[in-house]
């Protein structure tokens, strides 16, 4: 860690608490935090990602991780959405230009690349468009189609939770070819006629991502392909899984930690600290949180020396599957220490319990995470003998 990640990790952790002020009414309002934003944006954290070069923090996984970590101890769903904008800029930032040499990349497409990161260290965020309903976010499933014309490249199609939709300054959006429909691509897409979003994000939890459906229908320049070759998603998303499994867990690991915090406030406000069964739940809660951070951390770690490594691939399923039982387990838990007076709307445990919940069945789920594992350990090629397809 930089001096320059270093304070970015600092400033996280200080707004934290301004995040947490207002979590409940944007919770109860299902409405985007845009006080969060624009917090985020005067502390120039949208350019976390982007390499000193280009303006930005020049921050790694392991950076992005502690900082994710702390902004969701103040409120999930706002460093869930940054979660979005930091995996389209961190995977932008970690193609470099030897990496982008051997993947046979044009130069047009890297001069796209430096625009797009030097606009976040600018102030824009990116949203993520890329799941479907049916599909998931299965990229070899998804039906939206792109085919390529004279103004550059035709996109139509549906998506489903798009956190952050009707504010971000571009959509990372994903699509099939229509004449060549084995490659998945990339666009970077701004806002504007033919992307319309639909008000349907009304969830249990992470109520304010506002990750409601976006409808396409547009045409986009060739410089908006990101990398400037057609049919990359899929191969990335197999060679270095980080950005779409692991980027999730450093956020419900951080709202664990918030609900094992409010547990502790409340059980102290109401004196119930002297009960043994209390303490041991808070204890075991701790310890749980402590293991699934240096879990996440560990993976984060490995990504940053080895990218696309096995052994560091095993790490980020590992770290995702951990993050997300742990975060259901710890917030029931930490609700049943407090009593029945946390179930009441309001009160940071109710929110915390439901945000947790959603962390087992964000891609990849839990339960894909353990077969990925399963199947691997058991001298299998976990990347395409699940029971579905994992892309």
């Amino acid at each position: 860690m930089t001096e320059r990640t270093g304070a970015k990790v600092e400033e996280a952790r200080r707004l934290a608490p301004r995040f947490a002020a207002r979590a409940a009414g944007h919770d109860r309002a299902g409405l985007f935090p845009a006080e969060d934003f624009a917090d985020l944006r005067r502390s120039g954290m949208f350019g976390l990602m982007v390499p000193e070069r280009l303006g930005g923090a020049g921050a790694g996984f392991a950076d992005y991780a502690a900082v994710a970590y702390e902004l969701a101890r103040g409120n999930g769903a706002t460093a869930l959405i940054f979660n979005m904008h930091a995996s389209v800029t961190g995977a932008l930032g970690g193609v470099t230009n030897e990496l982008a040499e051997a993947l046979g990349l044009p130069p047009e497409a890297l001069e796209a690349r430096d625009r797009c990161l030097r606009a976040a260290a600018e102030g824009s965020w990116y949203a993520v468009a890329m799941s479907e309903r049916g599909s998931g976010s299965r990229l070899s499933q998804m039906t939206t189609s792109y085919e390529q014309n004279d103004d550059g490249f035709h996109i139509k199609g549906a998506k489903t939770f798009c956190s952050g939709a009707g504010h971000a300054d571009a959509y990372l959006v994903a699509a099939r070819s229509v004449t060549e429909p084995d490659k998945v691509s990339q666009f970077l897409v701004p806002p504007g006629p033919g992307l319309t979003v639909e008000q349907t994000w009304d969830a249990l939890g992470m109520r304010a991502t506002g990750s409601h459906d976006l409808h396409i229908d547009v045409t986009v320049p060739t410089s908006a392909l990101l990398g400037g070759v057609e049919g990359l998603a899929l191969v990335v998303a197999q060679l270095a899984p980080h950005w779409m499994v692991a980027s999730y867990a450093a956020v419900y690991v951080g709202v664990a930690r918030a609900a094992v915090d409010a547990a502790v406030e409340h059980v102290t406000d109401r004196k119930l600290g002297h009960l043994p069964a209390v303490r041991a739940r808070i204890g075991r809660a701790d310890a749980a949180v402590a293991a699934a951070h240096l879990t996440v951390m560990e993976a984060a770690r490995r990504v940053d020396e080895a990218p696309g490594d096995a052994e560091t691939n095993r790490w980020v399923w590992r770290a995702k599957l951990v993050a997300g039982t742990t975060a259901a387990e710890v917030a029931a838990s930490m609700l049943e220490a407090a009593g029945t007076s946390a179930m009441r709307r309001g009160h940071p445990l109710e929110r915390l319990y439901r945000d947790a919940r959603a962390g087992s069945l964000q891609p990849a789920t839990s339960d894909v995470c353990a077969d990925w594992l399963g199947v691997e350990a058991l001298g299998g090629d976990p990347d395409s003998q699940g029971s579905a397809p994992r892309w």
